[in-house]
């Protein structure tokens, strides 16, 4: 490892050594009976192992010491009180998150458990190599994503790779419950949270629909457009909406990396892709809303001539548990009965 002092360079031989203790293991076997994502345990309960993009992934017993690369996955791993002991943080002290990082959805939950921030938006090996972890898990795509520490990484600790642009929070939490043994955990947070969802489905009246999801840039210039697969997406799904389609001719802008959760929309092709009768503006406070309405460029869609603009809170970017949750009460809010004004 290229930099590192010879403390962390000691420090990684412990926890090599520590790992082989523990009995942990990667198998890169490609001819795994296991389907992607999908994970086997042994008839006592360990060992464990789950089949990734990078082959497969056996723990025998299960992990103490988890360090998560991604604020996105860190959420999902809290609700499920997996046993992370650090995370690496995103831009501190913004409208997101807190002074260390950490979204502010699960800042109180991180708090009370110690968790420790390892860096803040650029992954930093040598501090998750102090931490001593024995798991490692890096989101596959986005902004949190650690995986260009791959090859270093997975010498140190078992290394997981799983994407979150594809996958709800709820699909998110059975796959880490089932690896790390916490699968009641996971069953007993994602049923009170389709309890939460039925209710809000229940008590909720739709905008005109189809509803366009989305990003709206903070310089007015374009967006984020959430896709049926996204997270935001499918909960949308669930609850009722109908997302609006976007034209061909919009997509194929893969500057952020081949994604499956987002169209990005910019400059003369913005208005184009805002086809919703209504629109539902993510990472946003209400302040955003104004601004959408009175750019120039805006005032021919069909959301903004129908007075139907709405935004749903700044922590909707990355949904996990707290933010989810957070989200269905800003709906309940905004669109519960009787019929919502706006």
């Amino acid at each position: 490892m290229v930099g590192m002092t010879g403390l962390v360079r000691c420090m990684l031989l412990s926890v090599i050594c520590f790992v082989v203790l523990t009995g942990c293991e990667q198998d890169h076997d490609s001819e795994s009976h296991l389907a992607l994502w999908q994970v086997s345990q042994a008839d006592s309960g360990w060992p464990r192992s789950i089949q990734t993009e990078q082959g497969r992934l056996t723990l025998t017993q299960p992990p103490k010491r988890i360090v998560s690369t991604s604020v996105t996955l860190t959420g999902t791993l809290l609700a499920i009180n997996a046993p992370v002991i650090a995370t690496g943080g995103t831009m501190a002290n913004t409208d997101v998150a807190g002074e260390y990082g950490f979204m502010r959805q699960w800042e109180t939950v991180a708090k009370q458990r110690k968790l420790i921030s390892l860096y803040q938006t650029e992954a930093n090996a040598e501090a998750i190599v102090e931490a001593r972890p024995d798991l490692i898990i890096i989101s596959a795509t986005g902004g949190d994503s650690a995986r260009k520490l791959y090859a270093q990484l997975k010498d140190i600790a078992p290394t997981l790779i799983i994407g979150y642009d594809d996958k709800s929070w709820m699909q998110l939490a059975n796959i880490f419950g089932q690896f790390l043994g916490l699968e009641e955990q996971a069953q007993s947070v994602i049923a009170q949270f389709e309890q939460e969802v039925q209710k809000t489905k229940q008590m909720i009246q739709l905008p005109p629909q189809p509803t366009t999801g989305m990003v709206y840039y903070q310089d007015n210039t374009g967006g984020n457009i959430w896709t049926r697969e996204s997270a935001q997406g499918q909960l949308l799904t669930e609850l009722g909406f109908q997302l609006a389609e976007v034209p061909d001719s919009v997509k194929g802008d893969n500057s952020m990396g081949k994604r499956d959760d987002i169209i990005i929309a910019t400059g003369e092709r913005f208005p184009d892709a805002i086809t919703g009768q209504s629109v539902l503006l993510f990472a946003a406070a209400k302040d955003r809303e104004q601004d959408f309405i009175n750019t120039p460029y805006l005032q021919a869609t069909q959301a903004v001539k129908n007075h139907q603009v709405y935004a749903v809170g700044n922590d909707t970017f990355r949904l996990d548990y707290y933010s989810a949750t957070n989200l269905l009460h800003r709906l309940q809010t905004l669109f519960g009965q009787p019929k919502h004004a706006h």
